[in-house]
């Protein structure tokens, strides 16, 4: 079993960084977290990193549903969506795949609502 789903877009970092954006939020997740990891590595390490963003998406009503079935799944929250620099003009967007991440965690009900959000999140990174 594969832990993401991805696409590679013909655009550039910015343009895919947008898109993934707007379609993630006309699927109903929000976007809580941004972690900049080209930043972040120079910062940190002082070494260069191809363009790299790590989106935590949130989709309150599935995250409550989740805890309400699991109160430690928080542990896995929020939903990881990366942006990175494919190369050639082109951008890969790959998204964690919940059903892999919870399949973890020995709960029938949290594994239906982890396919739940799969769906979601395959549908926005196919629609990209």
């Amino acid at each position: 079993m594969t832990y993401y789903f991805a696409k590679t877009l013909s655009c550039g970092f910015d343009e895919a960084v947008r898109r993934t954006a707007e379609a993630l939020k006309n699927a109903g997740f929000g976007i809580i977290t941004k972690i900049d990891v080209k930043e972040t590595l120079r910062e940190k390490i002082d070494v260069d990193f191809r363009p790299y963003l790590i989106l935590g998406a949130c989709n309150p009503r599935m995250a409550y549903e989740a805890l309400k079935i699991e109160d430690k799944v928080g542990t896995m929250l929020p939903c990881n969506v990366i942006v990175q620099d494919a190369g050639a003009g082109r951008t890969e967007v790959a998204a964690i795949d919940p059903v892999a991440s919870m399949h973890t965690i020995d709960n029938p009900p949290l594994l239906e609502t982890a396919k739940q959000v799969r769906s979601m999140l395959e549908t926005v990174v196919n629609e990209l």
